[in-house]
């Protein structure tokens, strides 16, 4: 991730939260990945939806996170999976 998006990021974060926030994550990701991605948060229960030929799983977490620099650490530890989109 580039780091001056990440600043970026970060702001509006602080501008629209009150630390601590119940926040929303929004993940696509190719239905082989969908265990990978929810192993990561193994404390979490998704919201899940498969999409019409079951190829991709939209998986939706909510997580009282602390800070804005918790938020990122999110999207940082699942950018290592192959495929995923964050919305």
């Amino acid at each position: 991730m580039d780091q001056e998006w990440i600043n970026n990021f970060r702001n509006k974060l602080d501008e629209h939260y009150g630390w601590p926030a119940l926040y929303i994550f929004k993940f696509i990701v190719p239905s082989a990945k969908e265990m990978e991605l929810k192993n990561l948060f193994p404390m979490h229960i998704p919201t899940e939806r498969k999409s019409a030929k079951g190829n991709y799983v939209s998986i939706t977490f909510q997580m009282m996170m602390p800070s804005s620099n918790s938020v990122i650490e999110v999207y940082e530890r699942v950018s290592t999976i192959e495929g995923l989109i964050a919305l």
